[in-house]
């Protein structure tokens, strides 16, 4: 587990973000998400971030940013928002993550944030999954947290071929830029 060492190296530099789209732990992930229909791959990372938003929820009661994040996204791929629109709830997001939230709230608000940008860029997959992971390690801790987070990168996978499989009938309205399969 190579990439545990870079995990535990990096928390002992104290940064914040333990992951990196590089790492091989997310080699597979990478190479299945350049590969992916682009509904594909939005359906996947909004997906993902609602569940990262609940988790959000549990831990910031009080906060509504990601989730106004998250809404604004889904607006933003069926095209009845335009992108100027979203990207100020997504900056705000990420903005979360500055205030003094918590280790693990800070990630997921970045995770979000980097999901919700998946509908401009597939680039942002990997973001989500770096920022989610490092949630989990600052959840379980870093000595504690390998098991998870292999679990959670095949979940990533297999959730990825779904939405693959599902994608030439996955229902609109989409946005013109991704209207086409």
């Amino acid at each position: 587990m190579e990439w545990f060492d870079d995990v535990r190296l990096r928390a002992k530099r104290k940064n914040k973000v333990l992951f990196l789209p590089g790492d091989r732990l997310l080699d597979e992930l990478s190479a299945l998400a350049e590969r992916a229909d682009r509904r594909a791959l939005v359906v996947w990372a909004l997906d993902l971030a609602a569940e990262a938003a609940l988790r959000l929820k549990e831990l910031l009661p009080d906060e509504k940013r990601p989730a106004e994040a998250l809404d604004l996204a889904w607006l933003w791929a069926r095209g009845k928002v335009k992108m100027p629109i979203a990207k100020r709830a997504i900056l705000a997001c990420h903005a979360v993550a500055k205030e003094d939230v918590g280790p693990e709230a800070a990630a997921l608000c970045h995770a979000v944030g980097q999901a919700c940008a998946v509908v401009h860029a597939r680039g942002h997959a990997l973001g989500f999954a770096v920022y989610e992971l490092t949630a989990i390690a600052r959840r379980d801790g870093v000595e504690n947290c390998a098991a998870a987070v292999q679990e959670r990168v095949r979940e990533y996978m297999a959730r990825l071929l779904q939405a693959q499989e599902a994608a030439p009938g996955a229902p609109g309205p989409w946005a013109k830029f991704l209207d086409t399969p």
